[in-house]
């Protein structure tokens, strides 16, 4: 069942590529080409909790996720970020602020596939594999996995030992902020880094 998951969102992020278009017009990107701030917004569900086979355990409610967040590259494998959200309408964690502090690294191969792995300060872990498109103004990426400490109840009662992993089925859009004179002056900068 993973491997088949797996194939499935390979499959997408290919095609996601194919259809927006390469990050530079040579179809080179490199972890230099993700620097400054992107506003991303991220809809989806949790599904329920994954055994060690990659076996789902649907929770007994599957709550609803949206969220918004500004993610900050250093254009070297780091971001700081900050979000806010709902789960099932209701604001997440209680409060509607941005909450942030968050900390995250990311690869980004010369094809313009990458990943990202975001750290909230709870402990939880949100690992994404991501497209980068449009000169590297837009960013789409899919939860493959995250890592959680406690859980909602499951239908045939599997219990979170923590830490567990939380089948997920969010996706994330983002796109680069600021006006096309902005971005011209980040990539000259970058390239007389």
């Amino acid at each position: 069942m993973n491997t088949k998951r797996i194939s499935v969102l390979s499959a997408t992020a290919a095609a996601l590529l194919a259809l927006s278009g390469v990050a530079h017009a040579d179809g080179a990107c490199s972890t230099g080409s993700l620097r400054g701030a992107y506003g991303f917004s991220a809809h989806g569900q949790l599904i329920g909790l994954l055994d060690s086979t990659g076996g789902v355990h649907a929770f007994v409610t599957q709550p609803l996720l949206n969220d918004v967040a500004l993610v900050t590259f250093d254009g070297a494998g780091g971001f700081d970020r900050v979000d806010t959200g709902t789960i099932n309408g209701a604001p997440k964690g209680g409060t509607a602020d941005f909450t942030g502090s968050q900390k995250g690294t990311y690869t980004l191969n010369s094809d313009c596939t990458g990943t990202m792995t975001i750290r909230y300060d709870s402990g939880v872990v949100l690992l994404l594999e991501m497209v980068v498109t449009d000169d590297a103004r837009l960013i789409k990426a899919v939860i493959l996995g995250e890592t959680i400490y406690t859980a909602s109840p499951t239908i045939d009662k599997t219990t979170c030992q923590a830490p567990c992993q939380e089948a997920v089925d969010v996706s994330f859009d983002g796109r680069k902020i600021g006006g096309q004179q902005q971005q011209q002056q980040e990539r000259e900068r970058g390239r007389d880094h």
